[in-house]
C-alpha cells in the first residue's frame, strides 16, 4: 500500500481505500479544478486526495481542522487548493455550491446517542449544498454482526454512544438524492488492534466478503448524485 493511500484513509486501509476504487471508476476528479467541500475532515485525508487531482476544497469539521490538517497537505504541496472552515454537517451554509461533497466515518458520530434523525438531515443538507449534477462521495460505518456490536462497545472507548448506520436505514437516509449506488465490504477487517493486524485481516475480508451477507458487512461506500433540478 502506497504511502498517499496510507495517508488518506489512515485505518483499515485496505478495506476504506476500495472506496476510492470505486468512486474513480463512477467519477472522473482529475484536473477538472471542482469546486469540493469534505466534511469531518479533521486530518484531512480526502481533501488531500481531491486537491491532489487539481480540484479547490473546503476542508471541514466541527471546528476548523487547519491546525492538524494543513500538516498533511503542506507534505504533499497542496495547501494552496486547499482552504479550512468550521462547518456542521447537520447546518451546511452553503446552497447549490459544490461539484463534490465528501465524508468517511462521521454519521454514527454526528447521530450518536440515538439520534436518528440527524442521519437524515446531515444527507438532506448535502443535497442542498451540492450543484445539479453535483456528487456526494460517500464512507460510511455500518452496524453490521451482533459481534461486531459488542465488539466496538468493549473495545472501543465511544462505540457506546456512536450510532452505526444501519443496512436498512440506508434507502431512508439517502432518499433525497435520485441516483445512489454502493457497495459493502468488510467483515473481519475492524477487530484487529493494530495496523498491521487489520492489514492481514483485510487481505482475509478479500476472500470472505462473497459469502457474507451484505447486511452484516461493515463498512458502506458509494455515490449519490443530485440531478439536475
Amino acid at each position: 500500500m502506497d504511502e498517499l493511500t496510507q495517508d488518506i484513509f489512515e485505518w483499515d486501509i485496505l478495506n476504506w481505500s476500495k472506496a476510492l476504487d470505486f468512486w474513480t471508476k463512477e467519477i472522473d476528479i482529475k484536473d477538472k479544478n471542482f469546486k469540493c467541500l469534505e466534511l469531518g475532515g479533521r486530518r484531512g485525508g480526502l481533501s488531500l486526495w481531491l486537491a491532489m487531482n487539481n480540484n479547490s476544497v473546503i476542508c471541514s469539521d466541527l471546528e476548523s481542522p487547519e491546525e492538524i490538517a494543513e500538516k498533511l497537505h503542506t507534505k504533499y504541496n497542496c495547501t494552496d487548493k486547499i482552504e479550512y472552515q468550521s462547518i456542521c454537517a447537520t447546518d451546511i451554509p452553503y446552497e447549490n455550491a459544490f461539484d463534490i461533497v465528501v465524508f468517511k466515518s462521521i454519521m454514527g458520530g454526528i447521530s450518536g446517542n440515538g439520534q436518528d434523525h440527524l442521519k437524515k438531515q446531515m444527507i438532506d443538507q448535502i443535497y442542498k449544498s451540492l450543484k445539479p449534477n453535483g456528487k456526494l462521495l460517500f464512507a460510511e460505518n455500518l452496524e453490521s454482526s451482533f459481534i461486531h456490536k459488542g465488539f466496538r462497545k468493549t473495545f472501543i472507548k465511544w462505540g457506546e454512544r456512536w450510532n452505526y448506520l444501519k443496512h436498512d436505514e440506508i434507502k431512508h437516509v439517502f432518499s433525497s438524492f435520485d441516483k445512489v449506488k454502493f457497495k459493502t465490504v468488510g467483515f473481519f477487517g475492524t477487530f484487529g488492534r493494530s495496523e498491521s493486524q487489520r492489514n492481514f485481516l483485510s487481505k482475509l475480508d478479500n476472500v470472505v466478503t462473497k459469502v457474507v451477507p451484505k447486511s452484516k458487512r461493515y463498512i458502506l461506500f458509494g455515490v449519490a448524485e443530485k440531478t439536475n433540478v
